[in-house]
């Protein structure tokens, strides 16, 4: 899977984690706990096991989204498309070792009359989301990492 790099809006992050990737592996696909650690998730419920066509639902920032899983490399590589109030999304997460640690690198596209609508905005705030969700990644698999 890749995403739209010529939509509208289109991020690219990435962060180094201080633990191993199957760590945050775990952390970052446990898709029903989103809400423990990430506070722009109100809440999040996949549908049956992780596995390439699953879906899950969840709400963000007001917001209602449907996700399937379009792609999925155990400990290495998800991805999925989404589609919400005017916006359809498709978002990419590589994991690779770095030292003791791991790359985790997020990539996301942004279409729709929403975001065609409003297309600045739209980066502005998809850019400010990736980076607050990899901060709140890394705080919360560190924690758990270290036995915090």
């Amino acid at each position: 899977m890749e995403i739209n790099d010529k939509a509208p809006a289109v991020a690219r992050k990435e962060i180094v984690i201080d633990a191993s990737p199957e760590q945050v592996w775990e952390v970052h696909t446990d898709i029903n706990g989103w809400s423990d650690w990430n506070p722009d998730v109100a809440s999040s419920k996949l549908k049956g096991p992780l596995a390439k066509g699953a879906v899950f639902n969840w709400k963000s920032r007001g917001i209602n989204f449907t996700s399937t899983i379009q792609d999925l490399e155990p400990g290495r590589r998800i991805g999925w498309t989404g589609e919400g109030f005017g916006a359809r999304a498709r978002h990419l997460w590589t994991l690779e070792p770095n030292g003791k640690g791991t790359l985790l690198k997020t990539e996301e596209s942004l279409e729709g009359w929403l975001v065609s609508l409003l297309r600045g905005r739209m980066r502005k705030v998809l850019k400010t989301s990736l980076d607050a969700w990899l901060i709140d990644l890394k705080n919360e698999v560190e924690m758990a990492a270290n036995g915090s």
